[in-house]
């Protein structure tokens, strides 16, 4: 009887599908969603929509676009408010929960094996034949986006396609050269293309930017003075992955890498690879990495502080913003920001295949990204597929006697 409980409206709270109901589902589908967004949002329209009926079509449809012009992990988000819509804020905590925290232990209990300080032989074969292929990935996962953003940009105008280039590029050389301050880049894009669509005159475009730049400016300071390190850098961190990102969830991989390699050595270039495989080939939210980067900074106590700070923004959003997302979905200023954002998000993900290729320590690992960028690029293979065939070359090659 309680499956076919009618969905609620938010604001009705003695209408709602159980709790228990909520939990099993939602966590059934952190546990096989392999795969990464679209594999998410399939699910979990075969759920809500196709197999229960508790959101309709154009509902759910208009809550991937609510969540695509927020911030953040956006199938994490979509997650949180299906269970806020059919069970009210307890519901997006239970739910939101369930769907994260199986990616969230299998992230940390892979990292105990190949992020220890000296982990079997066929484990850092296997690690180093997966890393290989993550430069690949980032490739792909950015080709993927590249079409439909671009598409949408040649439809506006020519002017519309010249900013998209110009934002675009800047997001990859960010990604290459600037390291911590990518996320003020991705920043600045949105802001301004939110000004120039806003067709006010040169000196009033730069007053409206004054008003976004403070918090910007802001942010960047807090950055700043987590630069010390110790926890706080690792907070901040987590912060930057889970509020601070958009274009999906491989953008957090530019914006943490050179803080966890090279700004803090919290770990090798090898390990941080390692650490990007997992998130990949894990079930559930890819920003789920982040708890491997505060396994290496702090341990287990690390990974569950990375966890907790890169997912509550999520659910924030959504039990603050569930209510308004028609009107998200509707506002011009954030589709307008996105349209800055997102193509320089694009860019990041494309320009961070460089240092996750420059990071690559043997030469065998050569062939086996080439090897990864045929199949994800031509030959259309799965991202766990690849990784994980990688991984089976790379114990291989390293049992044979290859350097590790």
């Amino acid at each position: 009887m309680d499956e076919a409980t009618p969905a609620p409206t938010p604001s009705d709270a003695s209408v709602t599908v159980p709790l228990g109901t909520v939990f099993r589902e939602w966590g059934r589908i952190g546990c096989i969603g392999f795969g990464g967004p679209p594999a998410h949002i399939a699910l979990f329209r075969a759920l809500v929509v196709e197999q229960r009926g508790w959101l309709d079509k154009d509902e759910f449809e208009a809550a991937i676009a609510a969540c695509n012009l927020l911030p953040g992990p956006a199938s994490t988000q979509l997650a949180i408010f299906c269970a806020y819509r059919v069970a009210g804020r307890r519901g997006a905590l239970v739910g939101g929960l369930a769907f994260i925290v199986p990616a969230v232990i299998c992230v940390l209990l892979l990292s105990l094996l190949f992020l220890a300080s000296a982990p079997p032989l066929w484990i850092r074969g296997a690690g180093d034949g997966a890393g290989a292929a993550v430069a690949a990935v980032a490739a792909a996962a950015a080709w993927a986006l590249l079409a439909p953003s671009w598409r949408k940009a040649h439809s506006v105008g020519r002017g519309r396609e010249g900013r998209w280039l110009v934002y675009a590029l800047v997001g990859a050389l960010g990604a290459i050269f600037l390291g911590p301050y990518l996320v003020i880049t991705l920043l600045a894009c949105g802001i301004f293309e939110l000004v120039w669509v806003m067709g006010l005159p040169l000196r009033d475009r730069l007053n409206a930017a004054g008003g976004p730049t403070i918090p910007a400016l802001a942010i960047a300071s807090v950055g700043m003075v987590a630069a010390g390190g110790g926890i706080g850098a690792l907070v901040w961190e987590a912060f930057k992955v889970g509020a601070l990102s958009y274009g999906g969830g491989f953008v957090i991989i530019p914006l943490m890498q050179h803080d966890a390699v090279t700004t803090y050595h919290w770990m090798s270039s090898a390990h941080f690879l390692n650490a990007v495989a997992l998130g990949q080939i894990t079930p559930g939210p890819v920003v789920a990495t982040v708890a491997a980067v505060g396994y290496a900074a702090h341990g287990v106590v690390g990974g569950v502080i990375a966890a907790i700070v890169a997912f509550t923004p999520s659910f924030v959003a959504v039990m603050v913003g569930g209510p308004r997302f028609q009107q998200i979905r509707g506002s011009a200023r954030a589709q307008a920001f996105l349209d800055g954002a997102g193509p320089a998000a694009i860019g990041a993900i494309l320009g961070s295949a460089v240092p996750l290729a420059g990071a690559l320590r043997h030469g065998w690992q050569i062939p086996v990204l080439a090897c990864a960028a045929v199949a994800l690029l031509l030959a259309r293979r799965g991202v766990v597929q690849t990784l994980l065939a990688a991984g089976v070359v790379g114990t291989i090659v390293v049992l044979a006697g290859a350097p590790a």
